[in-house]
């Protein structure tokens, strides 16, 4: 954030100094009054009221280029906000979602969008214009001592009227802010189990919770609304009411001969303009208030953007895999997954994770794969400490299938070449990898047919053969399976098979999350998971023997 200001600075000020002009400008039709009422009318010269119209209009032309550049700056502004954080923010997130699923919040590209709407807002422009009260005040007085009175009493009753504005709408506005981002988040998350809220008839209840959510955005909707709109009106009023009490004012003026008729309209003039920006304010007040707690959540955001610090390009690894001694808890809970769990792997060996359910399985490979980052502990590839590796060079090295497939919007080639740029060959080369080519030429479209919303034109079957061609795309030394069969058929399962066996010829390092024996028969080694903890790793067929004796145990255990 703070570069970003390094770089929004200079553009403030140049909307300050445009300000800056174009209120000096606008006295230009004050002058223009004062002068016709008080010299040309009483002087009855025509050359000198064409003089001044030349003038004027030509200060009112350069005060019209000059607003049009400062709104154009505006513009600038806000793209250059969105250009800066919309990057930054959408990695973030992804991190966050990634690596805490279930407390990432997704909000912050709509705070992007209300600090750009802030920037690009007359209510900025109001803020610039605010403080040349006192000046337009100060000249209002040079006048008459009265008339300046009166005016710096017209701007403290409307300054006033801003204030209580903000003293009474922000809790609410931020109120209603919050509770529509959690209404919101929760329709969409609902909506992702729609099958199931048909299937089991819950559609109704879950649109009672959502009448209830929606009937309180409505109760703070109208308090928020109710606060605006009064002070809305209540700043026209006022406004309107001050310029006919200065009016009445600059009469009485007038006919007690203090002050001229020019006078008189000149005041009315400036004064109008001294509280136009506060009106602004009162009317851009929501724009503002959305775009003041939009920069604070952003700032709180920026704290886990990744410093983009120069780093030397790693060699592409060979696959030596070594997990030491890895524990892994909850963020923010004392709930631990993993607790101590160590292996090592030689580039090309291929390892199976079995346990039961909550053992702690997913996690490690969430662990193995970096995204996730060990509590304690470490997990290296070729030496290298996989969590702080940058993704964008170790990604490609990296082949992983997690155990909730979901692909992109896009076509299936899109998703092989991982949203890159479509490289026929490397696609092609990918499926065959993976044995799904094949059944990728039935498609409608072979590998330009559309997937749809994450992927939900296909089967779950389909998905997750696709997802492992994607892991095998481009030249991964590291590939990580979680639960690859679960939604495979028995052509699935040989395919499945057949890509484990060319990995390891390959010399690929391969982590296979699985139940299934299938897959077992296809690996150098068994890593055991019971409670988070290692009950027991080494080669494949000790640990198998090992876990059929404590198979015959339990069951004469059972059977006793």
């Amino acid at each position: 954030m703070k570069s970003l200001w390094s770089e929004l600075r200079p553009m403030l000020a140049g909307l300050a100094a445009f300000s800056f002009v174009i209120n000096l400008l606008f006295l230009a039709p004050a002058i223009f009054m004062l002068q016709v009422f008080d010299r040309v009318l009483p002087s009855n010269s025509g050359e000198t009221l064409l003089v001044l119209l030349g003038g004027t209009l030509g200060a009112l032309f350069i005060l019209l280029a000059l607003d049009y550049v400062r709104n154009r700056l505006q513009n600038v502004l806000g793209g250059l906000v969105e250009e800066r954080l919309s990057p930054r923010v959408v990695e973030t997130l992804v991190v966050k979602a990634a690596r805490r699923p279930q407390t990432a919040q997704f909000d912050g590209m709509r705070d992007v969008a209300s600090l750009r709407a802030m920037f690009m807002a007359n209510g900025l422009v109001a803020v610039f214009d605010a403080p040349w009260v006192v000046f337009y005040v100060l000249v209002i007085g040079a006048f008459h001592p009265l008339l300046g009175i009166g005016a710096a009493a017209a701007a403290v009753g409307m300054l006033t009227l801003a204030w209580l504005n903000d003293r009474l709408s922000r809790a609410p506005l931020e109120a209603l802010q919050k509770d529509s981002r959690h209404a919101s988040q929760y329709l969409e998350s609902s909506l992702r189990n729609a099958e199931v809220l048909q299937a089991l008839g819950m559609t109704q209840r879950l649109l009672a919770r959502w009448r209830q959510s929606q009937d309180r955005l409505a109760a703070l909707q109208t308090a928020a609304g109710r606060s605006t709109v009064a002070f809305a009106a209540a700043t026209r009023f006022m406004r309107q009411a001050i310029q006919i009490l200065m009016l009445a004012l600059g009469a009485w003026l007038v006919l007690t001969g203090q002050a001229s008729p020019g006078v008189m309209i000149a005041t009315t003039i400036l004064l109008g303009r001294a509280v136009q920006p506060i009106e602004q304010l009162v009317g851009a007040w929501r724009v503002l208030t959305d775009g003041r707690a939009a920069y604070r959540r952003l700032a709180e955001l920026s704290r886990e953007f990744e410093i983009e610090a120069p780093h030397v390009t790693l060699p592409t690894p060979e696959g030596r895999l070594s997990v030491d001694a890895v524990s892994y808890r909850v963020l923010g809970t004392e709930q631990v997954l993993l607790v101590n769990v160590a292996l090592n792997l030689s580039a090309g060996e291929a390892v199976a994770v079995v346990g039961p359910s909550a053992a702690g399985k997913s996690t490690l490979a969430r662990l193995i794969t970096g995204v996730w980052r060990p509590t304690a502990g470490c997990v290296r590839l070729d030496g290298a400490d996989v969590a702080t590796w940058p993704r964008e060079d170790l990604g490609p090295a990296i082949g992983y299938v997690p155990q909730d497939v979901e692909l992109f919007d896009g076509t299936v080639a899109d998703n092989i070449a991982r949203l890159g740029e479509i490289d026929s060959e490397a696609v092609v080369a990918a499926a065959r990898r993976a044995n799904v080519h094949d059944m990728i030429l039935t498609l409608p479209q072979a590998y330009e047919t559309p997937v749809g919303e994450q992927g939900l034109r296909l089967s779950p079957g389909q998905r997750q053969r696709i997802a492992l061609a994607r892991a095998l795309y481009g030249n991964p030394r590291l590939v990580v399976l979680d639960e690859p069969n679960s939604n495979l058929d028995g052509a699935g399962e040989i395919a499945l098979a057949q890509a484990l066996s060319s990995l390891r010829s390959e010399g690929v390092t391969s982590v296979v999350v699985t139940h299934r024996p299938s897959l077992i028969a296809h690996v150098d080694k068994i890593l055991v998971l019971e409670a988070g903890r290692v009950k027991r790793f080494g080669p494949a067929s000790e640990v198998m023997r090992a876990m059929q004796r404590d198979a015959q145990v339990a069951m004469a255990e059972q059977a006793a």
